[in-house]
């Protein structure tokens, strides 16, 4: 596609987009007539919060189990020992190991989009900060990736559940399904998002906690939704 198919694709899709906010199912109907790459587009909601992270106090890091799934496949690695990883293996971890893995790790050879790792591997994996931190990678126990539990950890993390934090500029970006998944659940899983945001609202929020909420595919534009429509 030349850079001027893609303009002109992108304009009418635009045009297509009320200069005004939606209720978040009509706006996720739209988002579906708006997904018009060649390839199943992800589903994005991007969320402007009242919070500025700088402040202990007003940081959000939090987990959520799609309840209708992400529509991606999900690579978990485990670093654990001992009798964990026979138990890794059997709860369909991908990758599971010790020093090898991070030992890949630190040659920059990281296949797998979610690692989990035992509490006594910990130590090991301080030192992979670097690599891991600047990806989203690095486990940690409030996001549920450092747990003795590893059966309910890996199942959680196949079937749907995503770790989201605020950016410094106080907006949270979170993938909620694909573009083929039908109305009613990517309806759900925006639902189940806005709930969990409201759960985790740090301590010191002040004023208004849910400033803006767009949705969009990949490819497409943004659709402002009416955060009212979410009670």
């Amino acid at each position: 596609m030349s850079k001027n198919q893609g303009s002109r694709r992108f304009k009418n899709l635009v045009s297509l987009v009320n200069d005004r906010s939606y209720h978040y199912k009509d706006a996720v109907e739209l988002l579906k007539q708006t997904s018009s790459a060649n390839f199943i587009e992800t589903a994005e909601v991007h969320i402007a919060l009242g919070l500025d992270p700088k402040y202990a106090d007003q940081q959000l890091r939090s987990t959520v189990i799609l309840p209708k799934g992400t529509g991606k496949s999900v690579v978990v690695a485990v670093i654990t020992k001992g009798s964990k990883l026979e138990e890794a293996k059997k709860a369909g971890a991908d990758i599971v190991g010790a020093d090898e893995i991070l030992d890949q790790v630190m040659q920059g050879n990281i296949n797998f989009d979610k690692l989990i790792a035992t509490p006594d591997m910990m130590p090991s994996i301080a030192k992979l900060g670097r690599v891991l931190g600047p990806r989203g990678l690095m486990p940690s126990p409030k996001a549920g990736t450092v747990t003795t539990d590893l059966t309910n950890a890996i199942h959680d993390f196949k079937v749907g559940k995503l770790e989201y934090r605020v950016d410094k500029t106080g907006i949270v970006h979170i993938p909620f399904g694909k573009s083929d998944f039908n109305s009613e659940d990517l309806s759900e899983n925006l639902l189940t998002i806005h709930e969990s945001i409201e759960r985790s609202r740090p301590p010191g929020a002040k004023g208004k906690y849910w400033k803006t909420c767009y949705v969009c595919s990949t490819m497409g534009p943004s659709i402002e939704i009416d955060i009212n429509t979410f009670k």
